[in-house]
């Protein structure tokens, strides 16, 4: 696999080309924008990873440039931690944003999911039934009233009901939220759901989350 790394802090940008490369891919540097683009558009990458602030041509130009021709999947590396600023990247078509400074580990892990999923592009908002997930804003309602998740809770709930309709197993569900192998012993994922039922089903009338005997859980509109 093949990465782009458009950064144009020289400590930042050989950091993330060494540890990239040590993690197996093969990356190339650009140091700032207009040079960016050129090579995103010429070179044959897998995903770019894309400072905001850059000379010449900033991040913002680079993603609305580059998706005027491409479909390849992109992850803002930023200081810029503003929601305005994430929103904004999400809707010129970035795939990922990770506000500096940031876990390594938790980069290569948020490529990997990149990735495995391709170019298919995020929905900002998912509505079934009176249920509302806004992905942008983490931010999550039932008939208007504002229901409170933790980070795994989230991840959880925006799994299913990405997938709705689709029987999960615990295996599938506890590789995509927890990114670990499912052990016939732990339980963490039937805790979860659980936990996730009790706020978002409990306290209304119709059930959007179902169980799937001997296969796992469902969320759907009609079970």
């Amino acid at each position: 696999m093949a990465i782009l790394v458009i950064e144009d802090d020289p400590k930042t940008g050989d950091y993330l080309k060494k540890g990239l490369r040590e993690s197996g891919y093969a990356v190339d540097l650009a140091r700032n924008g207009t040079d960016g683009l050129h090579m995103a558009l010429e070179g044959h990458y897998d995903l770019v990873v894309l400072d905001v602030m850059l000379p010449g041509i900033d991040g913002w130009q680079v993603m609305s440039a580059l998706r005027v021709k491409s479909d390849l999947p992109v992850l803002f590396l930023t200081a810029k931690d503003h929601v305005d600023d994430r929103i904004r990247g999400l809707q010129l078509g970035a795939d990922d944003y990770l506000v500096k400074p940031f876990s390594f580990t938790e980069l290569v892990l948020r490529i990997r999911t990149l990735l495995r999923r391709g170019v298919v592009r995020e929905a900002e908002v998912y509505e079934v039934a009176d249920l509302q997930l806004d992905h942008v804003r983490h931010k999550v309602t039932r008939q208007g009233v504002n229901i409170v998740l933790t980070n795994k809770e989230f991840m959880l709930l925006h799994l299913l009901i990405k997938r709705q309709d689709e029987a999960l197993s615990r295996s599938v569900i506890a590789s995509q939220v927890w990114d670990m192998n499912f052990d016939s012993d732990t339980n963490v994922v039937d805790v979860a759901i659980k936990r996730l039922r009790a706020k978002i089903d409990a306290p209304f009338e119709k059930k959007l989350i179902h169980t799937v005997r001997s296969v796992g859980y469902m969320f759907s509109e009609n079970p």
